[in-house]
């Protein structure tokens, strides 16, 4: 795990979406960990470490066949557990080594790809976190991706923070002008975070005053089970509710791979709709949040800073470090509330 915190390998991270994976091996990246990803005869995900030990040439440049992941090099060949179970030319009665490579457990679950690094667990959607599971199979979903150079955990923290959103979204989220009061309720339990804000049901920005009606409720959530995942979720008092969820992976330190997801549930608007208007200004919010995060990441090296100064304001920060830093926060169970203007 090289510098990352080692608790970090107990988590599931998004690894690219389902679509994009079949029996062709395909190369990623988690944690500065190189895995080729494919798919057997029958389907079945699998993921191994992207370097066969015999001379080291990638797994992902190889291909399938009945036996397992064949290398491209030697066509040593490996299966779904990390076994190598085939070396050609080797003559017949010769003992074979006992060679593997490191595995990966693997699953698909909402259109993604998700991988956990230590191999562990049940690679079931129980094993995520319930907010990840709980949107409707009936709401309409809408997908994207991007690479962003900057560390996974101020992506995160950008997300999930709402202070931001007046000075780098102005107009289009938020406005400066005419803050409300908000009642902010902080819930902390064993690496979760939940985060309800009651107090302001009309919002001053466009994507309000376009798309959305009255809010019921707004909440933050974040849990260590998929350590790279956090979600928005707005639950309007018409009865409907939209779902907002973004997945940071790390490829390294320095660069980040994002996929988002938005559910729409029990509210009515054509998909064309949504595509040509809501989701280009949402494609526009994103770009902003990656342009800032990208600029904190090239100062902060380029100053040579290490963690910055925070305040009651910046409520899912200690969350965050906890789980990603491996501060000395307390993860015992915890509430409290603060009130903000936004």
């Amino acid at each position: 795990m090289n510098a990352w915190n080692r608790s970090l390998a107990q988590s599931w991270f998004v690894v690219a979406r389902t679509s994009e994976v079949g029996t062709k091996p395909r190369a990623v990246t988690l944690l500065d960990r190189p895995l080729a990803i494919a798919r057997d005869a029958s389907g079945a995900l699998f993921a191994l470490d992207d370097c066969c030990p015999h001379r080291h040439v990638p797994l992902s440049a190889g291909r399938m066949t009945e036996q397992g992941l064949q290398c491209a090099y030697h066509g040593w060949t490996f299966a779904a557990d990390g076994r190598c179970v085939a070396i050609p030319g080797l003559r017949s009665g010769a003992c074979q080594p006992a060679v593997r490579v490191g595995s990966a457990k693997v699953m698909e679950v909402d259109g993604l790809v998700w991988v956990r690094l230590d191999g562990m667990g049940d690679a079931n959607a129980d094993a995520l976190p319930e907010f990840i599971r709980r949107p409707s199979v009936h709401a309409r979903r809408f997908m994207w991706q991007a690479v962003w150079n900057a560390r996974a955990i101020d992506a995160l923290e950008n997300f999930l923070d709402a202070q931001h959103t007046h000075f780098v979204h102005p107009g289009i989220v938020r406005s400066g002008r005419g803050r409300q009061a908000v009642d902010v309720t902080v819930t902390r339990s064993a690496g979760a975070l939940q985060v309800d804000y009651k107090g302001q049901p009309v919002q001053s920005g466009w994507l309000y005053r376009l798309f959305e009606s009255r809010r019921e409720s707004e909440r933050a959530r974040f849990d260590a089970a998929a350590a790279g995942t956090a979600q928005l979720e707005y639950r309007y008092e018409n009865g409907s509710a939209l779902y907002f969820t973004l997945h940071f992976s790390p490829v390294s330190e320095a660069v980040t791979r994002v996929y988002g997801t938005l559910h729409i549930e029990n509210r009515w608007a054509p998909r064309w709709a949504v595509r040509a208007f809501a989701w280009p200004l949402l494609r526009r919010v994103l770009r902003q949040d990656r342009q800032i995060v990208e600029a904190q990441a090239q100062n902060r090296n380029r100053c040579r800073r290490g963690e910055g100064i925070s305040t009651e304001l910046d409520v899912v920060r200690p969350a965050l470090d906890a789980v990603w830093l491996q501060s000395n926060e307390a993860s015992t169970e915890s509430v409290h509330k603060i009130r903000v203007f936004l």
